[in-house]
């Protein structure tokens, strides 16, 4: 965490989630009454904090509205995240599976990681840690081994982590590597949190799992990190070839953490008002087309758009009018009503200040709005 004096109040955001009945292979709310006796300022590292707490939620916008709000705080914020990792054969993509979800509506039902990847991309670097006891089903736990980046968050996030393959019968397991942490912080000490680690794992690692740490590489035993963006010397290495060639092979998860890297990259260098970070979250709202999720792409022209205007570029300027055509186009294509009608209001404000070069686009989203 920063020692910035003025942060001095953070933000800690306490997440357990896994399937309810016989779909749940950890108990991952059984820790959140020891997180919950801890200090809040050991949570963050600060004098002051605020903690909010999500226990087995039902709804994954439920979820992403939480966890946004908590990375808009200014100040540190701390994830401590236990949960069941499980990938949706469809997208193939891997997905905190929350109370509702099943092996079929996964999709649906469960919060896409990279989700949670983008939302803390924008945040300031050294201003987030993750800490996170998880179980992945066989395929994500396969996947960890082949796939580099399959978990990563960024490299503005210091993440420390413990990932075990899910019990195939029997017992959920319990997250003692997360209460670990708790219990330590319970008795007052404040150890750095690749000290809380080692100890953690140094408790813990009599089973097989994965430890992640932001500090080791691409192996069966670290990390597995996102491709990390070349230096500035580098300009001439073009990402954007190796993003599509993931999407379009259906390694959608692969291809999100990349370009969340080079956003961080381009905010940390640039700023968030700047045309190259504007640039990485259309890259993104593509990505999420490509993924089949029209209403995160529809969000996300949306918020490209409207940061193009809030950089003063006019509303017939190509660029704006192709954003917002974008997300008309993924509007019409949500297959959810309720996340339609949520999303309809700020895209018809939208398309009535960029009515675009297509006649009658405004007035038939008027009518679909009715």
């Amino acid at each position: 965490m920063v020692n910035d004096e003025m942060d001095t109040v953070g933000t800690a955001l306490l997440l357990a989630a896994a399937p309810a009945g016989r779909g749940r292979a950890i108990d991952a709310a059984s820790v959140l009454p020891a997180l919950a006796a801890v200090p809040p300022g050991a949570l963050t590292g600060t004098p002051m904090a605020t903690v909010v707490e999500l226990a087995d939620p039902l709804d994954p916008q439920t979820v992403l509205t939480r966890l946004r709000a908590a990375a808009a705080t200014p100040g540190p914020l701390s994830v401590h995240l236990a949960g069941q990792l499980q990938l949706d054969r469809r997208q193939r993509l891997p997905h905190l599976a929350l109370a509702r979800s099943t092996a079929t509506t996964l999709r649906y039902t469960g919060l896409p990681w990279h989700w949670l990847a983008a939302e803390l991309a924008g945040r300031r670097p050294g201003t987030t840690s993750v800490v996170a006891d998880l179980v992945a089903d066989t395929e994500v736990w396969e996947g960890l081994g082949s796939t580099p980046g399959l978990l990563s968050l960024g490299p503005g996030v210091q993440m420390y982590g413990r990932v075990a393959p899910a019990p195939r019968r029997g017992a959920p397991t319990t997250p003692d590597y997360l209460r670990h942490f708790a219990t330590v912080w319970r008795t007052g000490a404040r150890p750095p949190l690749p000290d809380l680690h080692a100890a953690a794992a140094a408790q813990t690692g009599s089973a097989p799992a994965l430890y992640l740490t932001p500090e080791t590489g691409a192996s069966p035993n670290g990390f597995l990190a996102a491709p990390a963006p070349p230096p500035a010397s580098a300009a001439d290495a073009d990402p954007h070839p190796a993003i599509l060639a993931a999407a379009r092979a259906g390694r959608h998860g692969e291809a999100v953490a990349v370009a969340v890297a080079w956003e961080q990259e381009a905010l940390r260098r640039h700023g968030p008002r700047s045309r190259e970070a504007v640039h990485w979250m259309e890259v993104r709202a593509d990505l999420a087309r490509l993924a089949g999720e029209a209403a995160r792409s529809c969000e996300l022209w949306i918020g490209a758009a409207q940061a193009r205007l809030d950089m003063s570029q006019a509303p017939q300027d190509p660029d704006v009018e192709g954003a917002v055509d974008r997300a008309h186009h993924q509007w019409e294509r949500i297959a959810d009503p309720a996340r339609a009608r949520a999303l309809g209001p700020t895209l018809l404000a939208l398309r009535r200040h960029v009515p675009g070069r297509k006649a009658g686009a405004l007035a038939a989203l008027e009518r679909r709005m009715g």
